[in-house]
């Protein structure tokens, strides 16, 4: 019986294409923009490190790496899998390193028997030798250059450290028992941007050192901002920290978890219950509130000290029959702010850190590579986090710039861009073998042809 059924609307073409193709043609949309906001002219201007005359540029070794991270890879040996993507190659507009010639590079930040600088009584940080200060420029160049598409007016800082384990020979023992490295790393949260990153040893403790580490912060935000705050952990509940935000020449509005001393401790269960505010009842455990009439011995004892700290305090109480871990039945926390308002409003606000920099913490090291440190020298390994940093803002940057736009008549709301609907011939801009931080993979073999995103990425960001 003759097949009657109708034909599907294509054909096979069986001629085999010459052109190669590559399965991720998401990532040469990431270098244009890296390219575009001027981070790559950046880096070859301020990263001098030795290399062989015919070589790669600093910046064409740092977009393989971008390249690498953003395709999932995450050691110097996963570009051996890399180099053979011609079309990748094709579209970057150069070959990809060896993974020796990137180890070589990334060694090249190191000096050895450089200076130190005390961080604490008995704690010190190398000083950052030139190709890494030079990154962190670059770093600042990308930020100016996302503010430029995305205007904030608003910077809140969000503070913290993170352990990051090594057996390499030359790390220390964190307070956790943990062998690595604990940098810390400075999240402007409205632009979800680093700031700033300090690499440090594990033995470094995460309280001290951090007026240096807020001042670069704040040396790092462009032009525009009208208002800088600060959230932070206990590690910053330090008296120059403090006297640091509220120095008139750069006035910070700070919320920072304060240590539970034993005559903190003493004033806030001293206080009347008719004090305490109920915030949540929840099946197990009832959380309220309370502000606290405490003066520190902090040894500030100016007539004209330029605001009174208020120190808020939480409790804990659990319902019979549930007891916290450590057999009690109540918790006390306290958070020392020099922002007037309503005190609820002020501790949840200090809450949402725990959303902002333990997330950025999470995607530099599970979803990029900051954890895969490659080196036992530390300034390579200090170069190597530097770089994730780089890369998390970029990714940052492609989102906020490309994957969504404020609305001109609705500037709380974000609308795609009609750009993303890009094409060109034979060719898509599309997220492809991108982590979860682009969005997800997507497949594609476009043709491959000569890179040119810049009209594209002229107008996400306004240039």
């Amino acid at each position: 019986m003759p097949d009657t059924a109708p034909r599907l609307p294509f054909e096979i073409d069986e001629t085999i294409d010459p052109a190669p193709v590559t399965g991720r043609a998401g990532i040469p949309l990431v270098i244009e923009l890296f390219r575009h906001l001027g981070v790559a002219q950046a880096i070859d201007a301020e990263v001098a490190v030795k290399q062989r005359q015919r070589g790669l540029s600093p910046s064409q070794v740092v977009a393989s790496l971008i390249a690498l991270w953003a395709s999932g890879g995450d050691r110097c040996q996963d570009l051996t899998g890399l180099r053979e993507d011609q079309g990748l190659a094709a579209l970057l507009g150069h070959p990809l390193p060896a993974a020796t010639t990137v180890r070589d590079f990334l060694e090249a930040f190191h000096v050895d028997a450089g200076p130190l600088w005390a961080a604490g009584p008995q704690a010190t940080v190398p000083e950052e030798s030139a190709p890494l200060v030079g990154l962190g420029r670059a770093n600042r160049t990308l930020v100016a250059g996302l503010q430029h598409g995305a205007r904030e007016r608003t910077a809140t800082l969000d503070v913290g450290t993170t352990l990051v384990a090594s057996d390499k020979a030359a790390a220390t023992v964190a307070y956790d028992g943990t062998r690595g490295y604990q940098p810390v790393v400075v999240l402007w949260a409205e632009q979800d941007v680093i700031l700033h990153d300090q690499f440090r040893d594990g033995h470094v403790p995460a309280g001290c050192g951090n007026v240096r580490v807020l001042a670069q912060a704040v040396a790092n935000l462009p032009p525009g901002i009208t208002e800088v705050r600060l959230r932070a952990d206990s590690a910053l509940y330090e008296t120059a920290v403090l006297r640091w935000c509220e120095d008139d020449d750069h006035p910070i509005a700070y919320a920072i978890s304060a240590d539970l001393s034993a005559q903190l401790r003493a004033e806030i269960t001293r206080l009347p219950e008719s004090a305490w505010q109920v915030e949540q009842e929840e099946f197990d455990a009832i959380r309220a509130w309370a502000e606290v009439p405490y003066v520190p011995s902090d040894g500030d004892h100016r007539k004209d000290r330029p605001c009174v700290r208020r120190y808020l305090a939480v409790r804990i109480q659990k319902r019979q029959g549930h007891l916290c871990a450590d057999g009690s039945d109540t918790h006390y926390f306290a958070v020392v702010t020099n922002r007037p308002g309503d005190g609820l409003a002020i501790l949840q606000w200090h809450r949402e850190k725990a959303g902002t920099v333990e997330h950025a913490h999470h995607v530099l090291k599970n979803e990029l590579a900051a954890a895969a440190l490659p080196s036992g020298k530390f300034d390579a390994n200090a170069a190597w986090f530097r770089l994730n940093v780089l890369t998390y803002n970029l990714l940052t940057a492609l989102k906020r710039l490309a994957v969504t736009q404020r609305s001109p008549d609705r500037p709380t709301e974000a609308v795609p861009v009609p750009a993303l609907q890009h094409r060109r011939e034979g060719r898509r801009a599309c997220a492809a073998d991108a982590p979860s931080a682009l969005g997800g993979p997507a497949a594609c073999s476009p043709r491959v042809g000569p890179p040119d995103n810049r009209s594209l990425c002229a107008r996400l960001v306004g240039g």
